[in-house]
């Protein structure tokens, strides 16, 4: 009973991490959507600074990528030590979760790795920073909701198991 508490207790703590990768890369947003309105506002701006551009683009493959490696190891340890909690259907309701957020993650990196930013008009940069924050959002949102269903499912779990003390 103790080591099961000790898992949901860790199982919860990684979710504060993992909530503090998703401010980063939700900062990376922002700090492209500044850019991006700068932009806007500047248009002779757009033609001195593609290295600007670059460097937000690169931050921002860095900050997905920390998500990324973030969610497999803790996606890892709770595929290993939740069967036993969770039983068969809960535990395969939850895989199917975690293949759908790594899908949407793989998908983001693709899009941000394989987006050339430079040469672009201000319409086509709109564009693609639209398309990028999109999808970023959308992420950002799934793993929110992923980590609210299951910490419900993780304090009640918690709240039975100090209740059989």
């Amino acid at each position: 009973m103790a080591d099961n508490l000790a898992i949901i207790n860790r199982a919860i703590e990684e979710h504060h991490t993992i909530r503090g990768h998703i401010k980063l890369v939700g900062d990376s947003i922002s700090d492209l959507e500044a850019l991006f309105s700068l932009q806007k506002a500047r248009p002779d701006w757009i033609l001195s600074s593609p290295e600007a551009l670059s460097e937000k683009q690169v931050k921002l493959q860095q900050t997905i990528n920390s998500l990324d490696e973030g969610l497999k190891n803790h996606f890892s340890f709770e595929e290993r030590l939740f069967p036993p909690l969770f039983g068969e259907l809960l535990m395969q309701a939850l895989i199917l979760e975690h293949r759908g957020i790594k899908k949407q993650i793989d998908e983001a990196e693709s899009l941000v790795a394989n987006t050339k930013l430079e040469g672009l008009s201000q319409k086509e940069l709109l564009s693609k920073k639209a398309q990028i924050q999109q999808k970023i959002e959308g992420i950002l949102q799934l793993v929110e909701e992923h980590a609210g269903r299951e910490e419900t499912i993780l304090k009640m779990l918690k709240t039975a198991l100090e209740a059989k003390r």
